[in-house]
């Protein structure tokens, strides 16, 4: 996990207070916090753990309310799942809740399509211009040949791919989605069998391509799934459920500084 130095906050901006009913949270908790939320910026990183502090204080006092124990910080953890377990209302989905849901989202549980797939890497660093060029280049004269010649496909991996799989002839085997890199395994779901016949470009470099065999993906029956469809629904209505819930504290409670959005629920669900 990337961590977010403290020195990376900005020095020149003071937020606003942040106060959760009579407790104050301070910019030194919120940067010891920090360090927990990795972001794209240091200005996302803080907001996201200011947030994720507001949530657990409106849950502290909720807790407290109730009486339970939260004057010991060791508690704490515990009286706020507590509290969740007694008040977050959670309906359980039907049936036929879950075939309706199922009918409308087939292709969520459907058995992916695998590709029986053949590629040549021709290796270059993603800021290497010059690299780049040349093995657009070479992949272009690569596919001539192939267009030609696919006899040759396994002589021509072995001679020139930059990937272990050079060695068994560029065969990289049945795939399904997400067992390659991002920017390959995105192309080749769109790609008929045979001969691609343009480089595919990705972070490590160019990549000819040859897909011997699709075997396209099909919906599973009900039957098969209903337990993923039953947790999906049972996920969606948690996700709901404590997000209004979180809302309702915050308007209970009271919160300066900061606003809870609509994707609070995210803070508790990580």
């Amino acid at each position: 996990m990337q961590k977010i130095d403290i020195e990376m906050v900005p020095a020149d901006v003071t937020p606003p207070p942040i106060q959760v009913g009579e407790i104050r949270i301070d910019q030194a908790m919120i940067a010891r916090e920090m360090q927990y939320h990795p972001a794209d910026s240091a200005d996302e990183a803080q907001f996201q753990a200011a947030r994720a502090l507001v949530v657990r204080e409106l849950l502290r006092q909720r807790a407290g309310q109730l009486g339970l124990r939260v004057d010991d910080e060791s508690a704490v953890e515990g009286a706020i799942a507590e509290l969740l377990e007694r008040e977050l209302e959670l309906p359980e989905p039907t049936e036929s809740d879950c075939r309706r849901f199922h009918a409308a989202h087939q292709a969520r549980f459907s058995e992916p399509t695998t590709m029986c797939v053949r590629h040549i890497l021709l290796a270059a660093a993603p800021d290497d211009v010059a690299a780049r060029d040349a093995g657009h280049r070479q992949g272009v004269s690569l596919i001539e040949l192939l267009s030609d010649a696919p006899w040759r496909f396994t002589e021509l991996a072995q001679r020139h791919s930059a990937c272990p799989s050079r060695d068994e002839g560029g065969e990289l085997g049945w795939l399904v989605p997400g067992q390659t890199v991002e920017e390959l395994d995105r192309a080749l779901q769109h790609l008929p069998e045979g001969l691609h016949m343009q480089p595919l470009e990705s972070r490590y470099g160019w990549h000819v391509v040859v897909i011997d065999e699709r075997r396209e993906g099909r919906p599973l029956p009900f039957e098969s799934v209903a337990g993923r469809v039953r947790h999906t629904l049972c996920e969606q209505a948690s996700r709901r459920a404590l997000r209004h819930y979180l809302l309702e504290l915050e308007a209970r409670f009271g919160v300066e500084g900061i606003r809870l959005d609509e994707d609070v629920d995210q803070v508790l669900m990580q």
